[in-house]
């Protein structure tokens, strides 16, 4: 039975925070320095966490609140890769088996890791891991679900971002993260405005594929029927499922959509301001922070992942 959606409560997020830590990483906050004229803007690098990405702490946050006769049935989620690794890397501290149904057009790098981790790997296509995820199960697998979005306390845990960003930057007038499933800025959003509700919560998007604009402009959850599969694979979904746009309704107030070229941009200005890589999901909320959109600042991007082929990385920043 799939759970009522309910508010993500700051006292969810502090006990995430008491749960994840010591297999979580504190990420740093830095500040990127663009010159006069610019916004302010610093950079919460998630790319950094131990699978390079954030959703490692919502995975471990879920399988460690989940019952021990829930852990010894085995977890898997559905995965474009990184919230495969992070319920692979969670599942394997508590030493209890992963299956991930991972979209077939998954990076490499993704796909290997996930093995790495010992998590069994169930290929789809994104049409199916779509369907997988709307209906909170997919065929032949019974073990227990963690849904890599659409779960309290997998947003819970990517709540204990905002605890951090707030910490060491208590001005902070906007945060800005990426739109894939919707829980990543859920839980920072959650935590952002039961803390400091002066501050804004902004969305990113491709515009290749952006269902949260979409809806927003038509005032419920829609289809994206212009989507299209592009290297930013770790965000923008086909759609906005009911369930996402109740819990992020109260808790982000817009989002701006980038071209593909601003957030090649993006992942180009992280490499050679910080030295560290970023996929393009990864790079989508600096690039809608850059257009100026978000104000001035201090505005606070989310650099979600850095999973991804270094190949890839470097054909697409050397254009």
């Amino acid at each position: 039975m799939i759970e009522p959606v309910r508010p993500i409560a700051i006292e969810d997020v502090e006990q995430a925070r008491e749960r994840i830590a010591g297999t979580v990483l504190r990420t740093p906050l830095v500040k990127l320095d663009l010159g006069g004229g610019s916004p302010e803007i610093w950079l919460k690098l998630e790319n950094l966490q131990p699978t390079n990405a954030y959703k490692i702490r919502g995975a471990t946050n879920a399988v460690a609140h989940l019952s021990d006769e829930q852990r010894a049935k085995g977890v898997w989620t559905i995965s474009a890769g990184n919230a495969g690794q992070g319920v692979a890397y969670a599942a394997r501290q508590f030493g209890v088996p992963s299956t991930v149904v991972a979209i077939e057009t998954a990076p490499q790098t993704k796909l290997e890791r996930m093995r790495a981790l010992g998590a069994a790997i169930v290929p789809v296509s994104y049409e199916q891991a779509w369907q997988s995820a709307e209906a909170h199960a997919h065929p032949g697998l019974d073990g227990t679900f963690v849904h890599p979005f659409d779960n309290h306390d997998f947003i819970a845990g990517h709540g204990t971002m905002g605890l951090e960003i707030l910490e060491d930057l208590p001005d902070v007038r906007t945060v800005i993260a990426a739109i894939g499933g919707g829980g990543l800025i859920t839980g920072v959003g959650s935590a952002i405005k039961a803390l400091r509700p002066e501050a804004k919560v902004l969305g990113a998007e491709p515009e290749t594929a952006a269902p949260y604009a979409l809806s927003l402009r038509e005032g419920g959850p829609r289809r994206f029927t212009d989507w299209q599969p592009s290297f930013v694979d770790g965000a923008g979904g086909k759609s906005v499922t009911e369930r996402m746009w109740q819990r992020m309704q109260p808790v982000v107030d817009g989002t701006i959509t980038v071209t593909l070229d601003q957030t090649r941009e993006a992942m180009r200005l992280i490499a050679e301001k910080t030295r560290t890589i970023a996929e393009g999901a990864g790079a989508l909320a600096l690039a809608a922070a850059v257009t100026g959109e978000a104000g001035d600042g201090p505005v606070v991007v989310v650099v979600s992942g850095g999973n991804i082929d270094l190949a890839k990385f470097a054909e697409l920043v050397a254009r």
